[in-house]
Formats: structure tokens, sequence, C-alpha cells
């Protein structure tokens, strides 16, 4: 009986000991998580170089409702000669379902003009046009367009069926995938200026009376420095939302899908990113290195210089980790032409290469001639 009472209390301080450890795990992977999100994927990127600040589950494919049409528009912008050009609103377009901006049967806009009620109000009968207007009359060849654009932003696990983003099993995207497109999408400055945009009028038309198109992200409001960039919604998808922020220079884009408190969790990742990091200068363009010694040369000295110059997104911690190099030769001879390369300046981060740019002379410098080189051999004697 003492035996089953000794074994029995061994057990039990196990059971204790196990369950305080493993509290004990918890509570620490809790308070080393960065983010707290209800969101079911995030990712918080900046756009520099497209560094990842925090993220949660970024790779998981899901649906993504109205941010599909961050796609739309760019892959419209870069496979369109001219954005002022007239379309002619074909019927079909007009009969899509969810959100709307009334667009009429042979009513005519700019392709400008569509983009804005795409992006702002999230005009699914918009998108619709858009598509069969690039996709010379076929949804399905302006997808594949807008997969190609996905491709080219790095984006690989990603598949676009629709231009508005309504629920299809195939038309899926992670975080991480929107997140690059939206950032290499930003860079456009007609991309820009529209999902910046808080209002916009499309005059009247001979079909329809003049509407005023008001955009559905508050975050452009409410939060300091916020330029974009697109609200989603659908039953499957949850709450979704796409939006970007700069403030001193740094630009931030914060993804969250499937999150009830969508406006609320991208406030304070978005803050919170400004909080933490900053843009470093690592390396000035442009800057003057060194004066180098020049032999038989008109001149003793010739100055060098790098061209590129870099900028890093990172936190106190990691910007201590940042080095720069520089390796060129003390003496060169002349004649050297303007903008030779004479070295190279390199810039590690923890002991790894990561920029490399040359050094460059600023100024031409002729060699000296017989009479020049005599003179100078008895100037030394």
């Amino acid at each position: 009986m003492k035996n089953k009472i000794l074994k029995l209390s061994f057990l039990l301080i196990f059971l204790f000991v196990t369950i305080g450890i493993s509290s004990n795990f918890c509570k620490c992977y809790a308070q080393s998580s960065k983010v707290e999100t209800s969101a079911k994927s995030m990712i918080v990127m900046e756009t520099l170089h497209d560094k990842v600040l925090y993220s949660k589950n970024e790779n998981t494919q899901l649906p993504m409702a109205s941010t599909t049409k961050i796609v739309t528009a760019i892959t419209v912008i870069e496979n369109c000669d001219d954005l002022d050009a007239l379309v002619t609103i074909p019927k079909s377009a007009t009969l899509a379902e969810g959100s709307s901006i009334y667009l009429r049967a042979n009513e005519q806009l700019t392709i400008r003009q569509l983009l804005y009620g795409l992006m702002l109000q999230s005009g699914n009968d918009a998108a619709e046009t858009l598509a069969l207007e690039l996709g010379n009359g076929s949804l399905e060849n302006f997808a594949e367009l807008m997969n190609q654009t996905a491709e080219n932003c790095g984006a690989e696990n990603s598949n676009f069926v629709t231009p508005h983003g309504l629920d299809d099993k195939e038309h899926y995207t992670t975080a991480y995938d929107l997140a690059k497109i939206t950032s290499y999408a930003l860079k456009n400055p007609v991309f820009k200026e529209i999902v910046s945009c808080k209002k916009y009028i499309i005059p009247a038309t001979e079909h329809n009376t003049a509407r005023t198109l008001l955009n559905k992200n508050k975050l452009l409001s409410s939060l300091d420095g916020c330029d974009g960039v697109k609200t989603g919604y659908t039953k499957k998808s949850g709450r979704c939302l796409v939006s970007s922020c700069t403030r001193n220079g740094m630009q931030v884009v914060c993804v969250v899908l499937n999150c009830g408190p969508m406006f609320e969790d991208s406030t304070n990742l978005i803050n919170k990113a400004f909080e933490e990091y900053k843009l470093y200068e690592i390396l000035p363009s442009y800057k003057f290195v060194d004066d180098v010694v020049v032999e038989d040369g008109k001149t003793d000295k010739v100055r060098i210089y790098n061209k590129e110059g870099y900028n890093v997104v990172a936190n106190e911690t990691e910007i201590n980790k940042y080095r720069v190099e520089y390796d060129y030769n003390k003496t060169v001879k002349a004649p050297i032409d303007k903008d030779t390369k004479l070295g190279e300046v390199k810039i590690y981060y923890d002991n790894s290469l990561i920029f490399t740019d040359n050094l460059y002379n600023i100024e031409n410098v002729e060699g000296l001639d017989k009479i020049d080189k005599l003179k100078d051999i008895l100037e030394k004697w």
C-alpha cells in the first residue's frame, strides 16, 4: 500500500512539473511573439527591399476577395497603351454580382475612370469591363495576364481566375505573395496615385449621371502616412485588407487576410513597424571616398567616388550588423579617363555580402608628355 501511495506521489509530482514546464514554455513563446493579430494570415513588409518585418501564416493559400483588384489594376496599367481611351461597357459586365459603380450597357468611360471605380468603390462591374477590354473579350485571357503579372512580382503560390475576387476554389493567394505584388505595384506612379485617392468624380455620361466615388479604405483618413491600397470581403474570405503607409521615407505594406478587426489590427501592426524600424542610409550615392595618388600625371591626385547608394530598413539590433568596406589601389598611373573603375565598395550584413558597387575617378587625368617627364625628373633630382 505504501509503495502504491509512493508511486502515486511521484506521478503527481511528475505531472505538476511537466505542466509547469509546458506552461512556462508556452508563456515564453507568447512573450517572444513579435505581433498580435486575429488575422488568419498576416504580413508586414517594407517596400525598399521587400524585407518581412512581421508575419503569421504568410505562405498559407487563402481566398482574398477584392484585394484581387490590386493585381487587376497593375495588370491593366502595364498592358494598356492609353489609359484615357474610351471603353464601351458590355452588358455582361453590368450583370456582375456584388459591389458596383452602376455601369450601364453601351455607356462609355475611360480606362482611367474605370480604374478609379475599381480601386475606390471596388466595382465588380468595372473589374469585368477592364478584364474584357484588356483580355480581348475573354476573362480567361485576362486571368493569364494577371498570373503573368504575379509571377513577374515574385508571387509563387497564387492563382488568379477572376478580375474581382468573387469566390472560386481555384482563385487564391498568400499574404506574402499579395505583399510582394503590392510592393511592386506601388512603384508605379499611376497605381500609387489611384489607390491614395480618397474621392473621385466620374462626370455624367450619355447613359448615366455623375458618380462620386469614395475610397472604402478608412485608414486613408485615420492613419498617419497611409497611402493605399484595397479592402475586400466575401463570406468565404472574411474581411481582408492590404494597406500601405509611408513615414520619413520608409514605406511598409501590411496584409491581413480573414481578419475581423482588419482596420484596427492593421493600424497596430503598421504603428509597431514604424516604432521598431527605421530607414538608414548605409552608403550615400555619389559619395567622395578618397584621393588616390597619380603617377606620371599632370595632377598628383585624383578623387574617387561610388555612384550607387544603399539604404536599409532595420531595427536597432540589426543596424549594428552592417559593415562597409572599400577596396582600391592607393596609386594609379596616368592617363586615366573619367569614370574608370579604380576599386570597389562592399556592404556586408552579419558577414554576408549583400551589395557591391564600383569606385570611379571623378575627372580625367592627363599623362605627362616628354618635356613634362623631364621636368618632373629634374625637380625630383
